[in-house]
């Protein structure tokens, strides 16, 4: 295996042990999204304001590869450090990508089409959406 690839396939701590799963869900969903190198990634609080789940998590690629890419990884690490089987939508375009974690959900664009439906503003409720530490 290339040293790169050994680098990727990093274990993912914050998932394993905590005491809050739907939070060590959504730091792991923010961890593989900056460690694929996800661009103007945001997480919008649900909790308490939506029962679908406790985060919502936007993120654009910069192509359709990217998207896929990074969607194909996350759903993979999600399995790989909670066991859980995440449903994705929208892979074999990858201009949007929803992933479906349980109490995160992750939606993955193409800027244009990020910028399109723009899913930040529908979702924020009048709070702005804020970005994640370390991501300014």
């Amino acid at each position: 295996m290339p040293a790169h690839h050994a680098a990727q396939e990093q274990a993912y701590p914050a998932a394993a042990g905590s005491a809050d799963p739907a939070e060590a869900l959504h730091k792991l969903v923010l961890q593989s999204l900056d460690d694929d190198q996800a661009i103007e990634t945001i997480s919008i609080p649900l909790a308490g304001k939506s029962s679908i789940a406790d985060h919502m998590v936007i993120a654009s690629g910069r192509s359709t590869r990217q998207v896929a890419s990074m969607a194909t990884k996350l759903v993979d690490r999600i399995k790989a450090e909670t066991g859980r089987i995440a449903k994705i939508e929208g892979l074999p375009t990858a201009d949007w990508v929803l992933i479906d974690a349980g109490d995160v959900i992750v939606h993955l664009f193409r800027p244009e089409v990020r910028s399109f439906y723009n899913l930040e503003r529908m979702w924020a409720f009048g709070e702005a959406p804020t970005a994640p530490p370390g991501q300014a």
